[in-house]
């Protein structure tokens, strides 16, 4: 059985790499694309919020980030 994502497309999550992911930066990253993998740990293709740079990552590296007030994508949201 295939598991789900964690996260979604245009969600802001927050990276924490671990001992062995040598220089990658934490912080706020936006997520661009979800993965196909068979792993249980599921792979997101995220970017940077500060200096725009995209790397994959594994769903065990992420946690939620903050929300933010204008919605997923950073559009303001109708109403």
């Amino acid at each position: 059985m295939q598991h789900p994502h964690g996260y979604s497309v245009g969600q802001t999550v927050e990276l924490n790499p671990g001992r062995y992911d040598g220089n990658v930066p934490r912080g706020a990253y936006t997520v661009l694309r979800l993965l196909p993998n068979d792993a249980e740990d599921r792979e997101y293709r995220v970017k940077s919020r500060h200096d725009g740079h995209e790397r994959v990552v594994r769903e065990s590296q992420l946690r939620p980030g903050p929300a933010s007030p204008f919605g997923p994508g950073g559009m303001p949201a109708n109403g």
